[in-house]
């Protein structure tokens, strides 16, 4: 397994250009809306899947398409929206420097018609990966895969895919010390283990065997964290890529994520997440110990282009919009009671 180190990007969605270096541990992209933080995670996740299990036989290409899902499947509706004619190309590096590229411009509607580079050396180096969408499905998981098998619908391939890694089957052999005690820390969250009764999760505690139907939306994607875990799809060399982890959780679990979260990174797995929340991006801040290797993307829009900068430590961060948007509302609180007490 090797893991990314750098993505270039031109003309893709939002961006007209993007290079830029990845760390090896834990990546954590900010950013207003609209400035493509979810596209680079599903560029990125894209590449890794084509090299593992049922996808080991997809094409770069049709990957990306899957999990985009442009309008009738037109390849270069993917392209930066520039009103003339653009031409689209996708570097990815991984440790190794193998390099896996794509190249095809707005007015490509097949995939046969896309120049794919580095392929086939891509694929020889195996990657397990796992992408957890902004929506959990764990609960709606009865009924379908078999759907997804037999129709057509609007969704897009990272929710059948984080299923069919959920319903792995438990690893063989014992869990060594570091993963137990992650796999311990995940019960004590969430107050129990996850069990599967053919299509149908459950949560297993006192209580007895709990739907997650009627479980907390929260509490299922840390129960699917240790699924994940449980199974080996989340071990050391894996890539995992989280969308929003804080979505429909309690404030009062963030610092719980983000200790799973820097948990997983120091058992060797790469790490990229999004988010837009405060009370995460700094737990991860504190948490953090020597040793931990953390980078902090930022993505804003400068003269109407997308441009990122990056920094190791939360203070070099910037620009940071959580953090200006809490400070800006700390201020007005802060006014407020001055002016009470006045």
């Amino acid at each position: 397994m090797s893991k990314i180190t750098h993505l270039e990007l031109e003309n893709f969605t939002a961006f007209h250009a993007f290079d830029s270096p990845f760390s090896e541990g834990l990546n954590v992209l900010i950013g207003a809306n609209g400035t493509g933080k979810t596209h680079l995670l599903k560029i990125l996740y894209a590449a890794c899947a084509i090299t593992a299990g049922e996808d080991l036989e997809r094409t770069f290409p049709s990957k990306l398409r899957a999990v985009f899902t442009p309008f009738e499947g037109r390849v270069g509706r993917m392209a930066t929206r520039a009103g003339k004619s653009v031409n689209v190309r996708i570097a990815v590096t991984r440790k190794d420097r193998q390099t896996l590229g794509a190249q095809f411009s707005n007015h490509t509607s097949r995939l046969t018609d896309v120049r794919v580079v580095g392929e086939n050396a891509w694929k020889k180096t195996e990657t397990w990966c796992a992408y957890i969408p902004v929506k959990e499905l764990l609960a709606h998981a009865p009924g379908f895969l078999a759907t997804v098998a037999k129709r057509e619908i609007a969704f897009e391939e990272v929710y059948v895919d984080i299923l069919k890694r959920a319903f792995l089957p438990k690893l063989l052999g014992p869990a060594d010390r570091k993963r137990m005690t992650l796999l311990a820390a995940l019960q004590k969250a969430i107050e129990g283990k996850v069990i599967a009764k053919g299509e149908y999760f459950f949560l297993k505690n006192r209580q007895g065997d709990l739907e997650f139907t009627l479980l907390a939306e929260g509490i299922r994607k840390l129960a699917l964290i240790w699924l994940l875990i449980q199974n080996g799809t989340l071990l050391g060399g894996s890539v995992l890529f989280w969308d929003e982890p804080e979505a429909n959780l309690n404030p009062a679990l963030l610092g719980e994520v983000a200790e799973v979260i820097l948990a997983l990174q120091r058992l060797g797995v790469q790490v990229f997440l999004t988010t837009h929340n405060y009370v995460l991006l700094k737990e991860i801040d504190l948490r953090a110990k020597k040793g931990d290797v953390v980078l902090f993307t930022s993505l804003f829009r400068d003269g109407g282009k997308v441009t990122a900068r990056q920094g190791k430590t939360y203070q070099d961060v910037d620009p940071n919009t959580i953090s200006e948007t809490f400070a800006a509302l700390y201020k007005k609180d802060m006014t407020r009671a001055l002016r009470g007490k006045g």
